[in-house]
């Protein structure tokens, strides 16, 4: 038996590398989905839920209790009672959707974001469940940088004060081109 040695992320607390491991665990899980082509389900949305939350398993699939808002955002967030049916709804909803992969994608996590269903990771989980219907779809996984938070939150309340899911798919859009562009320069 070998013994592995581990490290933490430079000056960071074991808080923030648990995270960046979880999150970590989690790309790994959707990878493997694709691989197999395992269908969408609230079950996978739990188990990444679950992955992403490795620093804090008290509060793994929990749903939320308390009413919530995003931080600067106009929209207020879905009644804690309304979040196992409204996500059921979403689920079902996506399993018919026959738009773009990349529109289709980005409605799902605008959904998801607006119903923000867990106590915590709700954001990291969303964006992980957005790159797993883009990689699905055969597109590559998209990073949202944190340079770009700002427009991303913006792109979020353009969603829920205009009823505009423009802003946000050619976000999502635009990211998708930049990796393309990325990977054709490579070759």
């Amino acid at each position: 038996m070998s013994i592995v040695k581990s490290i933490t992320i430079a000056g960071k607390p074991l808080k923030d590398h648990l995270e960046a491991v979880g999150h970590r665990d989690a790309f790994h899980y959707i990878e493997k989905l694709v691989e197999e082509q395992v269908p969408f389900s609230e079950s996978i949305i739990n188990q990444i839920h679950t992955l992403v939350l490795m620093d804090r398993p008290e509060d793994r699939c929990i749903d939320r209790r308390i009413p919530v808002r995003i931080m600067g955002a106009y929209h207020t967030l879905s009644e804690p009672y309304l979040v196992p049916e409204q996500m059921e709804k979403l689920v079902a909803e996506f399993s018919n959707e026959k738009l773009h992969p990349v529109e289709s994608a980005t409605l799902f996590h605008l959904g998801f974001e607006g119903i923000h269903p867990f106590v915590d990771g709700n954001g990291r989980t969303g964006r992980l469940i957005l790159n797993l219907f883009l990689m699905q779809n055969g597109y590559p996984p998209i990073n949202v940088k944190f340079a770009d938070r700002r427009r991303y939150y913006e792109a979020l309340d353009s969603y829920y004060r205009d009823d505009n899911p423009g802003v946000m798919v050619q976000m999502v859009a635009e990211y998708v081109e930049e990796r393309l562009t990325g990977y054709l320069e490579m070759l």
